[in-house]
Protein backbone atom coordinates (compact mmCIF):
# COMPACT_ATOMS: atom_id res chain seq x y z
CA UNK A 1 0.00 0.00 0.00
CA UNK A 2 1.06 3.48 -0.69
CA UNK A 3 2.08 6.15 1.94
CA UNK A 4 -0.52 8.08 1.14
CA UNK A 5 -3.60 5.90 1.42
CA UNK A 6 -1.67 4.01 4.77
CA UNK A 7 -1.94 7.20 6.17
CA UNK A 8 -5.74 7.73 4.94
CA UNK A 9 -6.50 4.10 6.10
CA UNK A 10 -4.96 4.40 9.71
CA UNK A 11 -7.76 7.18 10.45
CA UNK A 12 -10.36 4.49 9.41
CA UNK A 13 -11.15 6.36 5.93
CA UNK A 14 -11.36 2.28 4.05
CA UNK A 15 -8.08 3.43 1.83
CA UNK A 16 -7.35 1.27 -1.08
CA UNK A 17 -4.37 0.60 -2.97
CA UNK A 18 -3.74 1.35 -6.34
CA UNK A 19 -5.21 -0.44 -9.27
CA UNK A 20 -6.08 -0.76 -12.88
CA UNK A 21 -8.89 0.04 -14.78
CA UNK A 22 -8.69 -0.24 -18.92
CA UNK A 23 -6.31 2.38 -20.09
CA UNK A 24 -6.03 3.99 -16.60
CA UNK A 25 -4.24 3.90 -13.36
CA UNK A 26 -5.40 5.38 -10.10
CA UNK A 27 -3.16 5.63 -7.09
CA UNK A 28 -5.82 4.60 -4.32
CA UNK A 29 -9.13 5.23 -3.07
CA UNK A 30 -10.55 6.08 0.51
CA UNK A 31 -13.94 6.65 1.79
CA UNK A 32 -15.35 9.84 3.40
CA UNK A 33 -18.82 10.96 4.38
CA UNK A 34 -20.30 8.31 2.27
CA UNK A 35 -18.49 9.52 -0.71
CA UNK A 36 -15.28 7.74 -2.52
CA UNK A 37 -12.66 9.60 -3.34
CA UNK A 38 -9.49 8.72 -5.61
CA UNK A 39 -6.13 9.75 -4.98
CA UNK A 40 -3.78 10.66 -7.53
CA UNK A 41 0.24 11.16 -6.04
CA UNK A 42 3.00 12.19 -7.98
CA UNK A 43 5.64 12.18 -5.53
CA UNK A 44 7.92 14.48 -8.14
CA UNK A 45 10.48 17.17 -7.88
CA UNK A 46 8.76 19.41 -10.37
CA UNK A 47 5.75 21.35 -9.06
CA UNK A 48 2.17 19.52 -10.79
CA UNK A 49 1.20 21.22 -13.83
CA UNK A 50 -2.58 22.44 -15.45
CA UNK A 51 -2.01 19.17 -17.86
CA UNK A 52 -1.63 16.63 -14.44
CA UNK A 53 -4.81 18.01 -12.98
CA UNK A 54 -6.26 17.95 -16.28
CA UNK A 55 -6.06 14.04 -16.55
CA UNK A 56 -6.57 13.80 -13.60
CA UNK A 57 -10.22 15.43 -13.62
CA UNK A 58 -10.66 13.62 -16.81
CA UNK A 59 -10.71 10.06 -14.87
CA UNK A 60 -13.22 11.51 -12.41
CA UNK A 61 -15.35 12.88 -15.40
CA UNK A 62 -15.76 9.04 -16.54
CA UNK A 63 -16.92 8.39 -13.04
CA UNK A 64 -20.48 8.39 -11.36
CA UNK A 65 -20.89 12.44 -10.44
CA UNK A 66 -21.02 11.15 -6.74
CA UNK A 67 -16.87 10.30 -7.22
CA UNK A 68 -14.20 13.04 -5.90
CA UNK A 69 -10.88 13.23 -6.20
CA UNK A 70 -7.82 14.11 -3.66
CA UNK A 71 -4.59 14.93 -5.79
CA UNK A 72 -1.52 14.74 -3.93
CA UNK A 73 1.55 16.61 -5.50
CA UNK A 74 4.63 16.06 -2.87
CA UNK A 75 6.46 19.13 -4.59
CA UNK A 76 3.12 21.71 -5.07
CA UNK A 77 1.56 23.34 -8.10
CA UNK A 78 2.88 25.84 -10.94
CA UNK A 79 1.37 29.27 -10.91
CA UNK A 80 0.54 28.38 -14.53
CA UNK A 81 -1.64 25.35 -13.35
CA UNK A 82 -4.14 27.40 -11.19
CA UNK A 83 -4.92 29.67 -14.50
CA UNK A 84 -5.32 27.07 -16.23
CA UNK A 85 -7.40 25.05 -14.18
CA UNK A 86 -10.79 25.23 -12.79
CA UNK A 87 -11.32 22.07 -10.14
CA UNK A 88 -14.91 20.68 -10.43
CA UNK A 89 -14.58 17.77 -7.97
CA UNK A 90 -10.71 17.88 -6.50
CA UNK A 91 -9.25 19.02 -3.66
CA UNK A 92 -5.36 19.44 -3.83
CA UNK A 93 -2.72 18.56 -1.22
CA UNK A 94 0.97 19.33 -1.51
CA UNK A 95 3.24 17.38 0.78
CA UNK A 96 3.30 20.61 3.48
CA UNK A 97 0.30 19.52 3.68
CA UNK A 98 0.62 16.13 4.64
CA UNK A 99 3.90 17.43 7.28
CA UNK A 100 1.84 19.91 8.80
CA UNK A 101 -1.08 17.69 9.07
CA UNK A 102 1.33 14.91 10.75
CA UNK A 103 3.04 17.39 12.58
CA UNK A 104 -0.27 18.77 14.15
CA UNK A 105 -2.05 15.26 14.61
CA UNK A 106 -4.71 15.82 12.55
CA UNK A 107 -7.50 13.71 11.58
CA UNK A 108 -7.26 13.50 7.48
CA UNK A 109 -11.27 13.12 7.41
CA UNK A 110 -11.52 16.78 9.06
CA UNK A 111 -8.43 17.77 6.77
CA UNK A 112 -10.46 16.58 3.93
CA UNK A 113 -14.18 18.02 4.86
CA UNK A 114 -12.38 21.75 5.85
CA UNK A 115 -10.79 21.88 2.44
CA UNK A 116 -13.77 20.59 0.56
CA UNK A 117 -15.78 23.18 2.16
CA UNK A 118 -13.04 25.79 1.07
CA UNK A 119 -13.68 24.86 -2.51
CA UNK A 120 -16.83 24.56 -2.52
CA UNK A 121 -17.44 28.00 -0.59
CA UNK A 122 -14.97 29.96 -1.95
CA UNK A 123 -13.66 28.05 -5.18
CA UNK A 124 -10.29 27.35 -3.20
CA UNK A 125 -9.16 23.31 -3.99
CA UNK A 126 -6.01 24.29 -2.75
CA UNK A 127 -6.44 25.85 0.21
CA UNK A 128 -3.69 25.18 2.63
CA UNK A 129 -3.88 23.62 5.43
CA UNK A 130 -1.92 25.98 7.68
CA UNK A 131 -4.62 28.34 6.88
CA UNK A 132 -7.06 26.10 7.44
CA UNK A 133 -5.86 25.19 10.82
CA UNK A 134 -3.23 28.19 12.16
Amino acid sequence: MHAETHWFDVWGLDARASFRTAGEQIDGSLQHDGTTYLVEAKWHRAQTDAAMLHSFQGKLQERPDWTRGIHVSYSGYSAPSFEAFTSRRIILMDGQDIYISLWKRLDPSVVIREKARAAAERKRPFAKVLELFP
